[in-house]
């Protein structure tokens, strides 16, 4: 049972990842730091729920926030941070998956923790281009709200009632999935529809 549920608050934590790499991490850090009963971290990660850590993530988190709220400035994050989001959304499910075989731990936290909160990032960032062509960028603000919330209120979720986390984890998986498909698409159409009056005058 603990094995699952370390599973479920990696899961959670990863999810929260890719809404805001630093929120789930300095969340993971003050749940440690305190002593919640179900959180176990593996030994090469005990520093998590150190002092010094938890303040370079506050740190962090407040800069990464407050940067999402500076026009254009959100945009060039978003370019970095879908591999920074899977390597986050890997360390965190490695650090509390702390008692199975590490190969099939960091297996699972590459797969599935890596997975989700990649999956995460980039609904998020095909949201945000969105929201920068359909209303020039001020729409951004709303959208960055939006995903702290929702990272503060996973992270928390993912920390104390770690199955609801999961449950809402494989839910949002679903939704970031259904985004990555259907704007893909869209843009598809959008750049086919750009090209196909190039090749007809050239014909």
């Amino acid at each position: 049972m603990e094995t699952f549920l370390s599973i479920c608050i990696g899961i959670g934590l990863s999810a929260a990842c890719g809404f805001r790499i630093f929120v789930p991490l300095l969340c993971l850090s003050i749940a440690a730091h305190f002593g919640a009963d179900h959180i176990h971290l593996a030994k090469s990660f005990a520093w998590i729920g150190s002092y010094p850590a938890m303040i370079a993530f506050g740190v962090a988190t407040v800069f990464e926030i407050c940067a999402y709220y500076i026009p254009w400035l959100d945009n060039a994050l978003d370019s970095a941070a879908v591999p920074i989001a899977t390597v986050a959304g890997i360390f965190v499910t490695a650090s509390v998956v702390a008692d199975i075989d590490p190969f099939w731990r960091w297996t699972l936290a590459a797969i599935a923790g890596g997975g989700i909160a990649a999956s995460t990032q980039i609904a998020t960032t095909k949201a945000r281009m969105v929201s920068s062509a359909t209303t020039a960028g001020f729409g951004n603000p709303v959208l960055a709200t939006v995903e702290g919330v929702s990272s503060t209120l996973l992270s928390v979720l993912a920390v104390l009632w770690p199955i609801v986390a999961f449950a809402i984890a494989l839910i949002i998986l679903a939704v970031c999935l259904w985004i990555i498909w259907f704007v893909g698409k869209r843009m598809l159409r959008l750049f086919q529809g750009k090209s196909t009056p190039a090749v007809t005058a050239n014909s």
